[in-house]
């Protein structure tokens, strides 16, 4: 069974994942020299730290079933 600490993990990366994928995706419409460059950097941010605390989730999940 998934401990409830990496159930946790997965969530907020949900959520970290979702907010970068929308704000990389809203690039799509014209935005402002300074829109553009905050979007992108914090949808690249967003993204990547879902990406790592998913994997961090996983990492843990596996070694709390290690005997």
């Amino acid at each position: 069974m998934m401990p409830l600490e990496s159930i946790i993990m997965y969530a907020v990366a949900l959520v970290f994942c979702v907010i970068g994928a929308g704000l990389l995706l809203a690039l799509a419409r014209p935005r402002t020299a300074g829109q553009v460059y905050a979007f992108r950097m914090i949808g690249i941010m967003a993204l990547s730290g879902g990406v790592v605390l998913a994997m961090s989730a996983t990492a843990m999940w596996q070694w709390s079933q290690s005997p």
